[in-house]
């Protein structure tokens, strides 16, 4: 079974900073990768996406830009999630997978391939 793997969760004070790592397998290194987060009793929201590497231009939705960043290092298989300037409310489980859907400032950006792989999530809890 193909699947992701995200590290680097955890706890972190109001305004700190924490930087989430998605291992991507081989077989999906090219696609575009979608991050994504779900808070308790809340739907799961796509917040950034890098597109697949012809491309690897950057999107998120508005509560995050300027905030976060995602890069891709190819001959790591890696993507990361740089989360800065964190808030309370970021307080969710974050997840990468091969597939992005969000609404961005100009509107909404996807990326499908017809089967989409997840992994587990990792937990990123803001609070003092």
């Amino acid at each position: 079974q193909v699947q992701l793997a995200e590290t680097g969760g955890g706890l972190v004070q109001p305004g700190g900073s924490l930087t989430l790592s998605c291992e991507v397998p081989e077989s999906l290194t090219d696609y575009a990768i979608g991050w994504f987060r779900q808070a308790p009793g809340k739907e799961r929201e796509g917040v950034a996406c890098i597109s697949d590497t012809d491309d690897n231009t950057t999107y998120y939705i508005n509560d995050v830009e300027g905030r976060f960043t995602v890069s891709r290092d190819s001959a790591k298989a890696a993507v990361y999630l740089q989360m800065n300037r964190l808030r309370p409310e970021d307080t969710a489980v974050y997840s990468c997978a091969s597939l992005c859907g969000l609404f961005t400032t100009d509107g909404y950006y996807s990326r499908y391939y017809g089967q989409d792989h997840w992994g587990r999530g990792t937990q990123v809890t803001v609070s003092s």
